[in-house]
Parts: C-alpha cells; structure tokens; sequence
C-alpha cells in the first residue's frame, strides 16, 4: 500500500507529472479536484474549502477555530482515501501528516525561479510582473503553512526521499524515476504498522476536530495528543477547571478512544494578562 507524497513549488509542472505518475502506477490520485468532489462528505462547502486550504491556521476566535476544524476535515479526506493505499498525495503538506508511516515516499519539485514565472505566465495567459507576484506569494504561503502547521522548514531537502529540479530534468526522466523507486520493498510492502499508523493520525484529527467545534470551550488552544492503539494522552493549558472536566469529556466522547490520560494545566492567562 504504497503512498507517495508531493511537495512543489508554483510553476515546476508538479501537476501534470504527480498525475501522470498515478495513472501510470494506477494509483489514486489525491488533488484539490479530488478533495473537493468528497468535501460534502465532511461538511465542508466549496467556500470554506477554498478559505482554509493549505492557508495557515489561527486559533484566536471562535470563528478561527471553526477554520481550524474545516483544516482537519480536509486531511481527514486526505487521510480516509489513503488508509486504503496506492495513492499520490498532491501538496497539502501530506509528507508531514504521514510522518509516522514507513511506507511513504516523499517527492519534492523545485525549478529556477524565472523558469517557473515564465511556465505560469504562459500557462494562466498573465502578464510575468503578476506571475513573480503570485509566485512569491505562493511560495510565501505554502511555505508558512509547513512552518507553522507542521514546526518544519519547507526548502529542507534532509525531509524528502527525492528532490527533483524540473529545470533539469525532463518530464518523461522524472516519471521514470519515480515508477522504478516506489517498487523499492519499503514502499510496496502492505504492511499493518501503516494502517496502523495511519487510523492513529486519525483517530486525533477527530479528537482535536471535536475540541475546536466545541461551544463550552471558548478559550481553547490545541493540546499535544499522543495515542497508541486507542489509548490517548493529552496535555496543554486551558482558562478553568470547568473547561478542563468538559475538555476531557469531549475527548472521552469520540469513537475510538479506549482510554484518556491527561495532563492538562490551568492557567487563566486573561486574568493573569488584565493584572500586568
């Protein structure tokens, strides 16, 4: 159940060789094309799938965790379609949301920066000025997402198994290269520690998903969850020792916990703020 991951930058043609990689292998393929046609699926809408895709998120308001929420029911999508394996994963930091799996190749495309602005350009029929434009901010944005989301430096080669520059290589070599590498005996193998690993991912997208959605806890920040075959740990701070008890009764509530241990601290930082 092999799983292959991509990460790219705007303008490197990543699109059409990730698609034709699953087509040739006859894997799934996971873009946005396929998020969206599922999204109805998770009680997402077209416009709030578009506001939180691959966008940084905030936990601040109400309204920014409901963000925070639509952000998890995506990789739930993600993550749901590739429990069952043989998929290509385009972008939304799938190399990261898989870290834990062993079966997982992680594909990263990077080309020469006025390469990419002349293909978009090209490509979207716009002036070149607007496409630096876009592309920086793409890049700006793509990259902050990896870097607050998932505590990683997006350029960092050390956390891919291949880099390829398309600036160097062509289309047909690259292919090539990848069909060969995912026959490799760690990426083909079916093995259960995946799924294993995998509904453990899960499992706590559904936990934090049910914390962010919560109308009792109006001051709530993620907590660190942990979990091993159902059992999970969590810590953090939350502003009363109410929020606390109805926190950890969320988190008993979900399907698939076997048992909580928690090591939650309360601090009511409003209070401790409005006496500075």
């Amino acid at each position: 159940m092999a799983i292959i991951t991509v990460s790219r930058e705007m303008g490197t043609g990543a699109y059409h060789i990730a698609s034709e990689v699953a087509q040739r292998l006859r894997y799934t393929f996971i873009d946005g094309t396929r998020i969206k046609s599922l999204a109805s699926k998770y009680g997402l809408t077209p416009e709030v799938l578009k506001m939180v895709d691959e966008k940084p998120p905030s936990y601040v308001t109400a309204e920014d965790r409901k963000r925070a929420a639509a952000l998890n029911a995506i990789e739930l999508i993600i993550l749901d379609v590739a429990r069952k394996g043989n998929v290509v994963i385009y972008g939304r930091g799938g190399q990261d949301l898989l870290k834990d799996c062993k079966n997982v190749m992680r594909l990263r495309f990077i080309a020469d920066f006025e390469e990419r602005v002349e293909r978009f350009a090209e490509r979207e029929w716009i002036d070149p000025d607007m496409a630096r434009s876009l592309i920086r901010r793409s890049d700006h944005q793509r990259g902050g997402f990896i870097h607050f989301y998932f505590d990683r430096n997006w350029n960092d080669a050390n956390y891919y198994d291949l880099v390829f520059n398309t600036s160097r290589l062509s289309e047909s070599t690259i292919i090539d290269c990848i069909t060969t590498a995912v026959k490799e005996q760690y990426t083909k193998d079916s093995d259960k520690s995946a799924v294993a690993a995998i509904d453990s991912v899960i499992l706590s997208k559904k936990i934090e998903t049910a914390l962010l959605n919560s109308p009792v806890l109006e001051d709530y920040r993620p907590f660190s969850i942990s979990i091993d075959k159902g059992a999970v740990s969590i810590s953090g701070y939350i502003v009363s020792e109410a929020q606390k008890q109805a926190a950890i009764e969320i988190v008993k509530s979900v399907k698939g916990v076997v048992s909580v241990v928690e090591d939650i601290h309360v601090f009511d930082y409003k209070a401790y703020k409005e006496k500075m």
